[in-house]
This record gives C-alpha cells, structure tokens and sequence, in this order.
C-alpha cells in the first residue's frame, strides 16, 4: 500500500494527461467533422496570428494573404483552439517523462534538449528553413527514444519517456494534416498517434496506480486482450481511412445493405491506394463512389471481426471474475456499433460522429486497462 501511494503524485500526472489527451482527440475529431481542418491555412500560426484573426483589418489582410482560402471564423477558431490543447498537452508529457528519468540527471538532459530541439524546429519552420527545421525535428523524437532505453526503470517509466517521442511527431503528422491538405495517409495516422498517445498515458496511469495479481485463469486471458487490441487498433485505422477519405456516406443512409446492395460497384484497389503525391487538396475527397464503396464495405466487415472477437473476450474476463471490466468492455463496445450505425442512417450527425470517436478511444482503454490487470505476476514489477 505504500509503495503505491509513494507513486500517487506521478500517476495523477498521468490519469490527467491521459484524461486531457482523450479530451484533444475528441475535439479533434470534432474539427475534423465540422470540415475545420483546413480553416488555418498555415502553420503553427492561424493567418499567422498566435491565435486566430479577429479585428476587420486582421481579416482584410488574412484574405489577401491566402485567397485561395477565405478566413471563416466559425471554423479557424476550432483548428486553433486544437493546436492550442494539443500544446498543453505536449508540455504535460514532456513533465511526466522528466519526473520518469529525474533521477538520471543525463537523460533529463537529453529530454529537454529535446524539447528545445523541437521548439527550434517549429521557429525555423515559421521561417521557412524546412530541411533544418525536419532534421531538428528527427533529433527531437530520437533523444527521448535513446533516454528511454538508456533509463534502468521498469516498463511504465520507460513508456512515459516513449510517449514524448509519440507526441513530437504527433506534432509533425498535425502539421502534414495542414501542410499537404488533408492527405489521407497523414490524417488516418494523425488519428493513430493520438489514440496511441493517450493509450501509453492510460497504460502507464494504471500501471502507477498498481493492480492486484491476477489469478492463472485471468493470466491466460492476456494473449486474447493483446488479440483484441490489434484488431480495434486496425479498425480504428479503417475508420481513420473511411473518414479522410470522405467514404462515411458511400452507401447512402443504407444499413445493413449498401446502396441498395448487399455487394454494390466496388474498387478495392484504388480505395486503398495509401500514398498519391503531394500537392492535391483532399478536402472532400478525391475517390469515385466504387472505391469509397469499397472503403465502408471493409470497414463493415472489420467491425463484424473485431466484434465478434472482442465480445468473447469481454464475456471470458466475466467468466474469470474481472467482472467490471468484462462488463465495460461490452458496453462500450455495443455503445460503439450503434453510434455506428446511427452515422449511416442518419447521415453523419456531428454529435454522434464525434462520439463515435470518443467511444472507440475508451474502448481501447478498457482494453489496456483488462491487459493491465491480466498480466502474469512476473511482470507486476517493482515500479522503479
């Protein structure tokens, strides 16, 4: 009981940043879904203000700056605010990792040099000296990738130092977002890293906060829940994939069915063409209706799978006495096929997208959580 509460301080820190970093998801899924990700045409600046235009001249010279993007309030303020919480969070991280290796005073230089590196690379970005901004930038995310192997800890220190090297280029991927207009291959993993950033905050939160030993029948679970987690992580790109490249709606408001069909015109090949080139605006799309079409099919059929597998899992942990947990998981992955299909038939509504989102980010975590409390009794660790 002790050693936990000596730990009490650093796991807040963590169940915070975890808490924050799914609050910056939602958000952003919600910019994402108002068609707000293109309203700061630059970057980190918002028509190069630290925050957004706002008096009449401001907006006169932002629209001669960038014409070919005319300034919309309602939208470069959801964009901003995003990139503004975003930081918050990069800063709460960067403390996490440094409580993680304060006592090996040479990777909490290495830490900040990081953080500096990047700050630099942001400011010579702004100043467009792109190849030295980029490699200060590769500096910035391999420091804390050395400091944690470097660091003699256990597991949950050394995530919090990987879950800065996460966040820098999670930076650089919101960037990309701006900066290649909306390449679906860059906002399918912008997606991806913060779901990964706030899974390595949730991971190590309740690894600081202890678990009690599992039994050897919930220790047999664990190969199940790391099963579970690849699928939803894999399904959760799919929809990263069906939302960039605007396939939400390929079937209309049909459900089961696909515009009519159980099995419509489809093109899987040019749907999941991953790379195009730089220099096209996806910003709506760029697909024909078969390749879209193709795009939700997969993702229906993904979430038959990860269903499917996910539900077993869930109804074992009960079985095994993890009965919180296993009773969780199954809500929140009931909550999610019908936020799901509630996004077909009612044509995308922005609350019910962006919950969609959040939904699926807490299924992940009740996931990590049930990873947590399985593990065998070897790798509950003495946490130093």
């Amino acid at each position: 009981m002790s050693r936990i509460r000596s730990f009490a301080t650093p796991a807040r820190l963590a169940a915070f940043a975890a808490a924050f970093a799914f609050c910056v998801i939602v958000f952003g899924a919600f910019v994402r879904l108002s068609n707000a990700g293109l309203s700061c045409p630059d970057w980190p600046t918002c028509y190069g203000k630290a925050t957004w235009p706002g008096h009449e001249h401001d907006i006169a010279r932002a629209n001669e700056a960038f014409p070919e993007r005319p300034f919309e309030d309602h939208k470069a303020w959801r964009e901003q605010v995003h990139r503004m919480i975003a930081g918050t969070l990069g800063l709460l991280v960067l403390s996490l990792a440094l409580i993680a290796a304060w006592s090996r005073r040479p990777l909490v230089a290495m830490l900040l040099a990081a953080a500096a590196c990047a700050a630099i690379g942001v400011t010579l970005y702004m100043k467009q000296m792109y190849a030295v901004s980029a490699l200060l930038s590769a500096v910035a995310i391999a420091l804390p990738l050395l400091a944690a192997l470097r660091l003699d800890r256990s597991a949950p220190w050394r995530v919090a130092v990987v879950t800065f090297a996460v966040i820098i280029f999670q930076a650089m991927l919101g960037m990309w977002t701006v900066t290649w207009l909306l390449k679906p291959i860059v906002v399918m993993g912008h997606l991806l890293g913060g779901l990964l950033t706030f899974s390595l905050l949730g991971y190590v939160a309740l690894r600081l906060a202890g678990a009690p030993v599992p039994t050897a029948a919930q220790s047999r679970l664990k190969p199940m829940v790391v099963v579970a987690l690849v699928l939803l992580s894999l399904q959760i790109a799919l929809g990263g994939w069906t939302s960039a490249n605007y396939a939400a709606l390929a079937c209309g408001a049909d459900f089961p069915k696909c515009a009519g069909s159980w099995w419509p015109m489809t093109d899987f090949r040019e749907g999941f063409v991953l790379w195009r080139g730089i220099g096209v605006n996806y910003e709506g799309g760029v697909l024909d209706a078969a390749a879209r079409a193709a795009i939700q099919i997969a993702h229906r059929i993904g979430a038959l799978v990860v269903f499917g597998h996910v539900l077993a899992t869930a109804v074992l942990a009960w079985k095994r006495g993890l009965r919180a947990l296993g009773a969780l998981v199954a809500l929140l992955l009931c909550t999610q096929v019908v936020l799901g299909i509630l996004n077909v038939k009612l044509l995308l509504p922005l609350p019910v997208a962006t919950a969609h989102n959040g939904v699926a980010a807490l299924l992940l975590l009740a996931l990590i959580a049930l990873l947590v409390r399985v593990l065998p009794d070897r790798e509950h660790q003495r946490l130093e």
